[in-house]
């Protein structure tokens, strides 16, 4: 008895002691809050400190969406843009102890709705990420055969600004964000081919929001597009490097280059970093075996030889990096049938450049330049009269 009453003590002792170093079951905290507003669709994003439950419904008159978070807290929402096409309010309260209940009011009943979590990765927390899709945005109707109608003479240029929205991209030593910088040359770029008579552009996205990297691909594919040019500013460690860099699709097999596999990794891990769920990353079907085809290796034969005029343009402005283009495998370039490069305008890393790029002045010769090669590159392909060509320089 004596026996068993010491090891009875014993365990007591024992469970005391796990106790003290078993921290009690915190709430987690919703550090930050965002809402970013796309053509088709509403995303709000909460960040989060560590992994959470949560429940989600809807409710009706009035319309709301209601998130339940298990075991978490929020101090304050931050000002958000509100009202938006979707949202009209956000609220939060306590309906009953350790759940945090966040409203979203609604401004319309036909609405889809898409939410997830995502895991800590490249600096970004844990996030709960709330999509409010609008149905009747033509982004989401169901595609037709012929999508866009567009003129025998008509030349389109997709333009794509890399990054937006949750996804940054690189930022700057003096704050300068990827996605900032991209879009304001894209849309600098737009203007000039929208100036030309018989040429269109076409943006992937037109403001800051996110927007994943096959759905690039298939914008310019809807858009008939004769011409893809994807708009980045790259980021290294060492802030002295500098130079802009061009590059193209890499065809299966081929002897991979470090440098470019590395930027490409990178680059293509944008759709985790802005949130994209994995049932939506799924494989292009047009991509698939699709590289032996003859007609295939002619578009990236023409991606280089327009790569190729890309440099020679960035040259007369600034300095390049490499002297010839890159090849790696980005899925933003896996639209084989159009002609398309992947353009590093120069490194945001590099606290010179960064001033540079928050130039209006160098933003707008970083646009000409794109526009020229481009101009070169359909004269070259027998796709613009020269004469008009040389006029419009």
């Amino acid at each position: 008895m004596k026996d068993y009453r010491k090891f009875i003590l014993r365990l007591l002792s024992l469970f005391c002691l796990l106790c003290l170093n078993i921290p009690l079951l915190e709430a987690a905290e919703v550090q930050d809050v965002r809402l970013w507003t796309a053509p088709d669709h509403t995303r709000i994003v909460f960040d989060l400190d560590r992994s959470i439950n949560y429940e989600i419904f809807r409710l009706h008159a009035p319309e709301r969406i209601v998130i339940d978070m298990k075991h978490a807290k929020i101090n304050k929402i931050a000002s958000l843009a509100l009202p938006d096409p979707m949202i009209k309010n956000v609220r939060y309260g306590e309906p009953k102890k350790g759940v945090l209940r966040v409203v979203l009011d609604i401004q319309k009943k036909n609405i889809g709705l898409r939410s997830f979590l995502l895991k800590p990765m490249q600096g970004k927390p844990h996030r709960l990420v709330i999509d409010l899709i609008r149905k009747e945005s033509p982004l989401n109707r169901p595609e037709k055969k012929v999508l866009v109608k567009k003129s025998h003479h008509e030349i389109v240029i997709a333009v794509d600004a890399g990054h937006g929205g949750e996804d940054p991209g690189a930022i700057g030593r003096n704050g300068l964000k990827e996605k900032d910088f991209t879009l304001r040359v894209a849309k600098k770029l737009a203007a000039l081919i929208n100036s030309k008579p018989g040429m269109r552009a076409v943006l992937t996205r037109k403001g800051d929001y996110f927007v994943p990297l096959r759905k690039r691909v298939r914008l310019a594919r809807k858009a008939h597009a004769d011409l893809m040019i994807s708009i980045h500013a790259d980021a290294v460690k060492t802030r002295t490097v500098q130079g802009a860099s061009v590059y193209t699709l890499a065809e299966r097999g081929a002897t991979p280059d470090r440098v470019a596999v590395a930027l490409a990794a990178k680059e293509n891990a944008a759709d985790e970093i802005g949130g994209v769920m994995l049932s939506q990353a799924v494989d292009d079907p047009m991509v698939r075996n699709i590289l032996g085809d003859m007609a295939k290796r002619d578009s990236l034969n023409s991606s280089q030889l327009l790569a190729e005029n890309m440099l020679l343009q960035m040259k007369k402005i600034d300095t390049i990096k490499y002297k010839t283009p890159k090849r790696a495998r980005f899925v933003v370039l896996t639209a084989l049938e159009i002609p398309s490069v992947l353009v590093e305008l120069n490194f945001i890393s590099n606290p010179k450049q960064e001033r540079k790029m928050k130039s209006i002045k160098h933003q707008e010769r970083l646009a000409k330049a794109l526009y020229q090669a481009s101009k070169n590159f359909f004269r070259r392909m027998g796709m613009l009269d020269s004469k008009i060509s040389a006029s419009s320089s």
